[in-house]
C-alpha cells in the first residue's frame, strides 16, 4: 500500500495531536485530525475579549523544554519573558524574592525581602548546582516522594516552604499540599534554571498556531466529536463511521475505549479570574504569590506587564485558585476581591471573565519523561498520545504525540 492510501486518524488537536501530525508528515503521510472544538490547542487556548488577551487559566512556556527547542519556533513566537523571581505578599506587605545571578535588578529587593533565612538561600545555591548536573533522565529514576517532603529534607525552613516553595509551585502544580512528585519538582525547577518563562506575545494559543501552521498534508475536522473507538474504525457522535488504518487518541481515551473504562485519568482542576485594574500592584513582570495559608487566591499576575499583541485601554489582572471550595461563581468572585484588597491592596477591580477548568492538569504518580514509540500502542491499530502518559507537562504532551506518530509510522514498516 502506498503511504498516501493509509488512513490515518488523529483524536484531538492539542499540542500532542498536533505533533503527531507532523511527525506523520514529516515521513510521508496525510492524517486527518478529528476535533470536537472549533479550532487546534486542546487545554493551550486563548480568548480575546475587549482587547485583553485571556488565557484559558495562567499558563507558561519554559523556553528550556527540550521539545519546545525541537518543534518551535520560539523567535517567530516573540517571546515575552518574566523576571526570574516573584512578588510575594505576606502579612500585608509586598516583597521581593529573585535569582540576582539572572537579573541584577533583583539583588537588592532580594537581599532586603527578609523572606528565608541565610540558610536557605545557601540552599537554593546548593539546589541550583546539584539539578544543574543532573540529566533529565536521572531526574525521573530517582525514588519519588512528595514535593513537600523533598524540600523539608533537603532542609528548606517551614517559613522558606510556606511563603515561597508552596504559593510558587502550588500555581504550576494546580494542588496546594505539594503533594506532586519531587520528580516533576525536579523537573520544572531544572527548566527554570536553564531557560526561561515566557508567554508569546499572542497568547498561549499561540503555540498551537504555530504547529498547525506547519502542517501541509494534515486534514483537520473541527467540529467533530468521536463517540467511540475501535479496530480499524471510528464512529461519531452522528452515527458516522469512519474507516481508519490506524488511530492516535491524543486526549482523554477511556471514555471512547470501552476496555479503558475503569482506567479514566484522575485531574487536578484550577480557576482563573480575569479584572481589568487602573494601575498595576506590582511594577516588573513577576509573578505574584500569596503567602496566606487561609487564602484562597494562591497568585496573581499582570499580563499586561508583558507586551501583548492585543491589549484593552487599562490594565490586566489574572487570579489563580488551586484550592477547593464550595463558593458559587459570584461567591468565588467576591471572595477574591475582598482576598485581593486585604492581602494585596488591589481594589477598584472590574472583572471581566471566569474561567474553570476541571481538567487543567492530570493526576499522576510514577512520572515519566520518556517512553518508546511502542510503547504509545494499545492495540494493533490504536495508539495513545497525550501528557497523561508521561507527566503534566507541554513538554510531555510533545514527546508523546512524537512517539505516538513514531510509533505508527513502525506499525507501518513492519507491515510492508
Amino acid at each position: 500500500m502506498k503511504k498516501e492510501d493509509y488512513k490515518i486518524h488523529i483524536i484531538g488537536a492539542g499540542v500532542s495531536g498536533l505533533v503527531a501530525a507532523k511527525v506523520l508528515e514529516d515521513n510521508g503521510y496525510a492524517p486527518v485530525i478529528i476535533e470536537a472544538t472549533e479550532r487546534v490547542g486542546g487545554r493551550v487556548k486563548t480568548d480575546t475579549v475587549e482587547g485583553y488577551q485571556l488565557d484559558h487559566g495562567f499558563q507558561v512556556l519554559l523556553t528550556a523544554y527540550p521539545a519546545a527547542q525541537k518543534y518551535l519556533d520560539l523567535e517567530a513566537l516573540e517571546l515575552q519573558s518574566f523576571l526570574p523571581g516573584a512578588a510575594i505578599f505576606t502579612k500585608g506587605q509586598q516583597k521581593i524574592l529573585g535569582d540576582p545571578l539572572r537579573a541584577i535588578s533583583l539583588l537588592l529587593p532580594t537581599l532586603f525581602s527578609g523572606i528565608g533565612t541565610l540558610s536557605d538561600k545557601v540552599k537554593i545555591l546548593r539546589l541550583n548546582a546539584l539539578l544543574k548536573k543532573t540529566t533529565l533522565t536521572e531526574i525521573f529514576a530517582k525514588p519519588e516522594t512528595t514535593t513537600y517532603n523533598y524540600l523539608l529534607d533537603f532542609g528548606f525552613s517551614k517559613e522558606m516552604i510556606a511563603t515561597f516553595f508552596k504559593p510558587f509551585f502550588s500555581g504550576i502544580f494546580l494542588e496546594p499540599a505539594l503533594e506532586t512528585s519531587s520528580r516533576m519538582f525536579e523537573f520544572v525547577y531544572k527548566m527554570f534554571g536553564e531557560g526561561s518563562a515566557a508567554l508569546p506575545k499572542g497568547g498561549i494559543e499561540a503555540i498551537p498556531v504555530q504547529l498547525k501552521d506547519t502542517l501541509k498534508q494534515t486534514t483537520f475536522l473541527f467540529n467533530t466529536k468521536v463517540k467511540t473507538v475501535e479496530e480499524n474504525k471510528i464512529i461519531l457522535t452522528d452515527g458516522t463511521v469512519l474507516e481508519s488504518h490506524y488511530t492516535i487518541i491524543a486526549t482523554e481515551a477511556s471514555g471512547l475505549i470501552s476496555r479503558l473504562n475503569n482506567q479514566q485519568t484522575q485531574w487536578k482542576s484550577c480557576e482563573t479570574l480575569y479584572f481589568e485594574t487602573n494601575t498595576k500592584a506590582i511594577s516588573k513582570p513577576l509573578i505574584g504569590l500569596i503567602a496566606d495559608k487561609d487564602a484562597l487566591v494562591n497568585n496573581i499576575f499582570y499580563h499586561t506587564s508583558l507586551k501583548t499583541k492585543t491589549s484593552g485601554s487599562k490594565e490586566l489582572l489574572s487570579v489563580t485558585v488551586v484550592k477547593d471550595h464550595e463558593l458559587s461563581p459570584e461567591a468565588l468572585q467576591t471572595q477574591v476581591t475582598k482576598e485581593l484588597k486585604q492581602l494585596c491592596g488591589i481594589d477598584a477591580l472590574r472583572f471581566i471573565k471566569h474561567y474553570s477548568i476541571p481538567q487543567a492538569l492530570p493526576k499522576m504518580d510514577n512520572l515519566r519523561y520518556e517512553m518508546s514509540p511502542s510503547a504509545t500502542k494499545l492495540t494493533a491499530g490504536i495508539f495513545l498520545a497525550g501528557d497523561t502518559q508521561l507527566n503534566g507537562s507541554l513538554n510531555a504532551a510533545m514527546i508523546s504525540g512524537e512517539r505516538a506518530g513514531l510509533g505508527v509510522v513502525e506499525a507501518i514498516v513492519g507491515v510492508v
